[in-house]
């Protein structure tokens, strides 16, 4: 099958990170992909080998060419009306989907796989298909990314972050006005070797005095199988929105997630949905703790007076990766909904 992937670039590299991520996954698996995305710029360092089977391509262009046999549009962003209308001319039409954000909330279990017949504009008498990514065996299931180096001290110390004797390694990358500071004053009861992305992470450990038992290590735009790779040689992962945050599950680390803040606060509801979900199925003995952190570090309540004691929480991270295992990856259910539609 052609499958159109469709992309616009808001802010944070995290809708592009989601939909190169899908479309190498499909293309991987002898499925065409047209990625029409209206930003580019980020694959330079994302993907700058770019991927077989994958065409990159302008938004603009889009109205001028033949739908193939699936239409993706990543987070409900619309593909240009002229598209649409050639997709209505299409005989057969193509399967239309909605890949939506990412939810632990009840709503996404009653929601993914629905129909949204589409009664009027170029699109009238097309069928668009809500997709949801999930945890559970009632959603879409989660991508997947690059597995783990075969030697993690090997790889940090080959790009030149290599921690010292006794030293854990955390990772950083963060939004703008993440609490950067109290969390930093909390690592350092513990020698910490911390590596800080570009952006907000290393502006906002710029020229600030470090205190006695950690130490910052300045990483360079990665490629995303290089990220995956970092991932999996952390000890700590503090990550954000939606890409990193699941391949941040698939290593297997303890992680801390920060939410892409919303005006109206309803990140908050998003994040207690997930810790729910986490601390009940892992029987996770520190979750209080765990959950004081997760809403300090999210500006919802203030610091707990330790962090959750590391052996409990890395099994409760194994044990939830594990649990994430059964399901199948969401290309694999994705190109069996769409099979089963066509």
């Amino acid at each position: 099958m052609v499958w159109d992937l469709f992309c616009r670039v808001v802010d944070n590299f995290g809708d592009v990170g989601v939909c190169w991520r899908l479309a190498a996954g499909l293309a991987s698996r002898a499925e065409p992909v047209r990625l029409w995305i209206d930003d580019d710029s980020a694959l330079a360092w994302m993907a700058p080998q770019g991927a077989p089977g994958v065409q990159v391509l302008p938004w603009d262009d889009a109205g001028a060419t033949e739908p193939g046999d699936v239409v993706v549009e990543a987070f409900g962003c619309d593909p240009p009306p002229a598209f649409v209308g050639r997709m209505a001319r299409r005989q057969p039409p193509p399967v239309w989907i909605n890949l939506e954000y990412l939810s632990a909330e009840a709503y996404v279990e009653r929601s993914h796989g629905l129909r949204s017949p589409q009664l009027s504009g170029p699109g009238a008498g097309l069928v668009k298909w809500f997709y949801y990514p999930g945890f559970t065996a009632r959603t879409g299931g989660l991508l997947r990314g690059h597995a783990a180096p075969a030697r993690p001290q090997d790889w940090l110390a080959e790009r030149g972050c290599a921690p010292r004797a006794g030293e854990r390694v955390v990772l950083l990358f963060c939004y703008e006005g993440a609490p950067v500071q109290p969390l930093v004053q909390h690592l350092a009861r513990r020698p910490t070797l911390l590596l800080a992305t570009p952006g907000p992470a290393q502006q906002a450990l710029a020229g600030a005095a470090l205190p006695a038992g950690l130490r910052q290590a300045a990483l360079p735009w990665l490629a995303q199988p290089e990220f995956d790779q970092l991932l999996h040689c952390t000890d700590l992962n503090f990550v954000r929105g939606e890409d990193s945050f699941v391949q941040a599950q698939w290593s297997g680390a303890p992680l801390v997630w920060q939410l892409y803040p919303q005006a109206d606060g309803a990140h908050a509801g998003k994040l207690d949905a997930f810790l729910d979900r986490f601390i009940t199925l892992t029987a996770m003995t520190d979750g209080p703790a765990l959950r004081a952190c997760w809403h300090a570090w999210n500006g919802l309540g203030d610091w707990p007076q330790e962090l959750p004691a590391a052996p409990a929480w890395r099994q409760a991270a194994m044990t939830w990766r594990n649990s994430l295992r059964i399901q199948a990856d969401l290309v694999t259910q994705l190109r069996l909904f769409v099979a089963e539609r066509q």
